[in-house]
């Protein structure tokens, strides 16, 4: 008998139909994955197991059975109840998810008083045993810590310590990996492993990582516009795709997908980039803080240079020197033929991480891309509306998107108008600062084949700062690892990637999923 079994779902907001009549199961100790992209219905789904849909949402029918309970039909005070006990939840963003006033210890210790499983003093000694089973260093100081003093690995640990306290029997994981270093999600799924192992909890694995997916669930459910396109052993679906719309997600996963890598033309090209013993150092308390030690690398006219790396180690530091949005505290950073002042800010342009917080929202897409000519006074007004309009073509945005606002596009489509805002004063070198991570992996592909597109046409520098391997394998020519602000290896990708030298690099390269066998 399966532990979870959801027939024919449906769920609406505001009468506008999410999720179309799904069903699925998932069995006792077994991870069952749903992936999809943004807008899918996964998290829709997700949310109605577990009862914690918002207001303007209705589940229109179906049933959701837990046993031989039907969730559906439960109260909200009932499911209060249940969650904890019978389903835990580790939710996507442990930086909005975790209390910002209230201890640690308070918030892993809040499920057991809830619930009634113990006094003051067995529940505190629970909790420095779950913070302890979660792999957190010194339980005892991070109880009586605050959220802001974890990283955000940490952060996660203790949401899983939070979902797991009373040993449920179903455990659902949100996106759990999706804000995390490589090195730290591979700890993170590999403690949800460890856990599932040790207690017998069955995993439903919400994600639109394919490669997260295809390396940790049993079985796979694939949804699109809230309905099941197609269901089986996650070997079997990977082996075999049934479905068009899967076997387009596999080809464009990049931890999937099987590429060549981007060989640089041999001939020898003038450098685009040179960076000459850079250092970056921060003033905290007495003691300089060193974020940058003595980075040094060229990057070729018309090619691409990853720099890659975890958090702390450097990567956006050094970029933000390159923009000259920050000055090094010494060594330099040389754009050959960018000029000085104003033109040289002309000649590099950043394209940011986040397409949601980059725009103004105020703007209209027409403003945003013609800011940078109003910036630096180039044409009258019909030139400019001219020069959009060949910006939108440029990035393969409708004309008629020029008078939306950025809330009115989807997150490829604001993305494609940070590219062609950052394109608007015909820049040598972009520098793309996690460009694609926020993306799910369609809209993923898609931009990344834009950016080969844009270099081959126009010649452009790409400096590419990122934490996603498989991403950098794909799309760049060389790459620099960095670890604590130091570079431990360059080369050519193809160089770095079956040939790593430094023990950092070849753990870096461990984190990129292999699908289950």
């Amino acid at each position: 008998m399966s532990l979870l079994d959801v027939r024919d779902l449906a769920v609406s907001y505001d009468g506008r139909r999410a999720v179309e009549g799904i069903s699925f199961t998932v069995d006792p100790g077994e991870v069952v994955a749903l992936v999809g992209e943004s807008g899918s219905g996964k998290s829709t789904t997700a949310h109605a197991v577990i009862g914690l849909l918002p207001g303007n949402a209705t589940v229109d029918r179906g049933r959701i059975l837990l046993g031989d309970a039907d969730l559906a039909t439960w109260s909200a005070r009932r499911m209060e109840a249940l969650r904890g006990a019978q389903i835990g939840l580790v939710p996507q963003d442990p930086a909005n998810s975790l209390n910002p006033v209230k201890t640690i210890g308070a918030q892993v210790g809040e499920v057991m008083r809830i619930h009634g499983r113990g006094d003051r003093r067995e529940i505190r000694r629970q909790v420095v045993e779950l913070l302890t089973r979660v792999g957190l260093p010194d339980p005892e100081t991070r109880a009586r810590q605050y959220p802001h003093e974890l990283s955000g690995g940490m952060r996660q640990r203790v949401l899983i310590a939070i979902a797991i306290a009373l040993r449920p029997r179903l455990v659902i994981a949100d996106e759990p990996t999706s804000a995390l270093d490589a090195t730290v999600q591979r700890r993170i799924l590999d403690l949800v492993d460890d856990l599932r192992a040790e207690f017998g909890t069955a995993v439903l694995l919400v994600t639109h990582d394919l490669g997260v997916a295809a390396s940790r669930s049993d079985r796979l459910v694939v949804m699109r516009a809230g309905r099941v396109e197609e269901q089986g052993p996650t070997a079997a679906v990977l082996a075999a795709p049934e479905a068009a719309y899967t076997a387009k997600l596999l080809r464009d996963a990049p931890a999937l997908s099987v590429r060549e890598y981007r060989e640089a033309e041999p001939a020898p090209r003038e450098p685009a980039i040179v960076l000459h013993d850079l250092v970056k150092e921060f003033r905290l308390g007495r003691r300089p803080f060193r974020a940058v030690d003595r980075v040094s690398f060229e990057v070729p006219r018309g090619t691409t240079h990853a720099l890659v790396g975890e958090s702390g180690s450097g990567k956006t530091t050094t970029a933000r020197m390159v923009v000259r949005f920050t000055e090094p505290t010494s060594g330099t950073v040389t754009i050959p033929g960018a000029g000085e002042g104003r033109r040289s800010r002309r000649h590099v342009q950043l394209v940011h991480q986040n397409p949601y917080g980059s725009l103004d929202p105020r703007q209209s897409v027409a403003e945003i891309v013609a800011e940078p000519l109003r910036n630096f006074r180039l044409g009258d007004r019909a030139a400019r509306a001219a020069r959009v309009a060949e910006l939108l073509d440029r990035v393969a945005l409708p004309r008629d998107l020029a008078g939306r606002r950025p809330r009115e596009l989807s997150g490829g489509q604001r993305q494609r108008v940070a590219i062609a805002r950052a394109l608007a004063v015909e820049p040598g070198v972009l520098v793309l600062d996690e460009a694609v991570s926020a993306l799910d992996v369609t809209v993923q592909a898609q931009i990344l084949d834009l950016l080969e597109q844009l270099q081959r046409d126009l010649g452009l520098t790409y400096l590419f700062i990122s934490h996603d391997l498989a991403v950098v394998r794909q799309i760049s020519h060389t790459v620099s690892v960095m670890s604590e602000g130091r570079i431990v290896e360059s080369g050519t990708t193809r160089q770095v990637f079956t040939e790593p030298g430094d023990p950092y690099t070849r753990e870096l390269l461990a984190t990129i999923p292999e699908p289950v066998r």
